[in-house]
C-alpha cells in the first residue's frame, strides 16, 4: 500500500467517524421533534404552490434518513459478524450487502414514487431479455437520483448486481460511503494523484464480470447543464478535434461523452454485451430552483434500453469513439422525441 492510499485511508475512517453517527442522530432527532415538523409543513402547505407540497417532501426526507440510518446500524452488526471486517469482502457477506442494496432501494423507491407521483416506465428490449451475459450499462447523466433510479431498476426489476463508477464527492454521505467499500465499486476523481489514472481504476473494476453482473457507467462523466454542454464542446477543440466538436454541438440534450473510461472498461471485460440506456423526466431539473419548482413531481420518468451484442462493436479504437458518438447521437434524437409530460 502507498503512503498515500494509506493517508486516504484514515481521512476516509475519520470522516466516516463524523458522518455516520451524525446521520443517525439527526435521525432520531427528527422522529423525536416529528410532531413540531408536521405542524409547520401543514401550515405551510396551503401558502405554497403543489398539492401539499412541504408535508411530501418531509416524509420523503424522512424515509430516506431512516433508511440511511437503519442501513448504517445493520452494516456496523454486518462488521461485527464479519470478525470485525476480516470477512467482508468474502462471496457470502458480499451478498446480504447486495441484498441490503435492493431491499433499501425497494423501500424508497416505493414511498417516493408513491407520495411524489412518479411513474417510471422502460422502453426497448431490457437486460432481461438476454440473460447470462454481462452487460456494461452506458447511461446518459442528468437530473438528481438518475443514478439510483438506474441502480434499483437494474437491480429489482432485471435481478442484475451493478458495479458502479462513481464520482468520489458520494463517499460523503456514509452509507454510500461504507456499502459500496463493500461490493465492487470505485469512487473516482476526474484528476486521480499518485500517478493512478482513471482508466486503470475502471479497467480493474470491470474485469471478471460473470452472468449476472451490470458494469454501470456515465461516459459523460456529470449531470448534463448547458455551461457543461459548451465546456465539452471546447474541450474537443483544445484537443485539435474539431469534428467531433462539430457533432457535439449538433447534440442538444447530451454531453459529448467522453471515451476513455468506456474503452478501458471494453478491454478489461471483452465477453460483455454493451446496454445503452436513455431517460427523460429528470433532466430539466438543474438548479436548486428548478428542483423546488418541480417538487413534488408528477411526473413520468421514461427509460429507453438498447442492447448491442459483443459482435457488433467494432475493434478499433477510433472507430469505438465513432461508435460511441453516433449512439449519443442517437440518444439526444431520442430525448427530443420524449420530452417528459405530468402524470395525469
Amino acid at each position: 500500500m502507498t503512503p498515500g492510499a494509506n493517508g486516504g485511508g484514515v481521512i476516509r475512517a475519520l470522516r466516516r467517524l463524523v458522518t455516520a453517527p451524525l446521520v443517525v442522530a439527526l435521525t432520531a432527532l427528527l422522529w423525536l421533534t416529528l410532531p413540531l415538523w408536521l405542524i409547520g409543513a401543514a401550515a405551510l402547505s396551503p401558502v405554497l404552490p403543489g398539492r401539499l407540497r412541504p408535508l411530501r417532501i418531509l416524509w420523503v426526507a424522512i424515509v430516506y434518513l431512516t433508511c440511511e440510518s437503519l442501513l448504517l446500524v445493520v452494516m456496523l452488526g454486518l462488521w461485527i459478524a464479519s470478525g470485525f471486517g476480516w470477512r467482508l469482502r468474502t462471496p457470502y457477506f458480499e451478498g446480504i450487502h447486495y441484498d441490503l442494496v435492493q431491499g433499501t432501494m425497494w423501500v424508497f423507491f416505493r414511498e417516493a414514487r408513491r407520495v411524489l407521483r412518479l411513474r417510471i416506465e422502460t422502453e426497448g428490449p431490457t437486460p432481461a431479455a438476454h440473460p447470462g451475459r454481462p452487460i456494461l450499462v452506458c447511461c446518459r447523466h442528468a437530473g438528481p437520483g438518475d443514478s439510483f433510479v438506474l441502480i434499483h431498476t437494474l437491480m429489482a426489476w432485471y435481478d442484475r448486481e451493478p458495479r458502479v463508477v462513481l464520482k468520489d464527492t458520494l463517499a460523503w454521505d456514509p452509507a454510500i460511503d461504507v456499502l459500496l467499500s463493500r461490493i465492487p465499486a470505485r469512487f473516482i476523481t476526474p484528476n486521480p494523484r499518485d500517478g493512478d489514472r482513471l482508466e486503470d481504476q475502471i479497467a480493474s473494476l470491470a474485469s471478471g464480470l460473470d452472468e449476472n453482473d451490470a458494469f454501470v457507467i456515465f461516459p459523460e462523466g456529470g449531470n448534463f447543464t448547458p455551461q457543461r454542454r459548451q465546456r465539452a464542446i471546447d474541450r474537443l477543440r483544445r484537443l485539435g478535434m474539431e469534428r467531433m466538436a462539430q457533432r457535439a454541438e449538433r447534440m442538444i440534450h447530451v454531453l459529448a461523452p467522453r471515451p476513455g473510461g468506456f474503452l478501458a472498461a471494453l478491454d478489461a471485460a471483452p465477453e460483455a454485451d454493451v446496454v445503452l440506456v436513455a431517460h427523460t423526466g429528470l433532466d430539466h431539473l438543474v438548479t436548486v430552483g428548478d428542483i423546488w419548482r418541480e417538487l413534488p413531481m408528477d411526473k413520468r420518468i421514461v427509460m429507453r434500453w438498447w442492447q448491442v451484442p459483443r459482435d457488433e462493436i467494432p475493434a478499433g479504437r477510433d472507430e469505438r469513439i465513432d461508435w460511441l458518438f453516433a449512439w449519443w447521437e442517437r440518444i439526444d434524437v431520442w430525448i427530443e422525441e420524449n420530452r417528459p409530460e405530468p402524470v395525469g
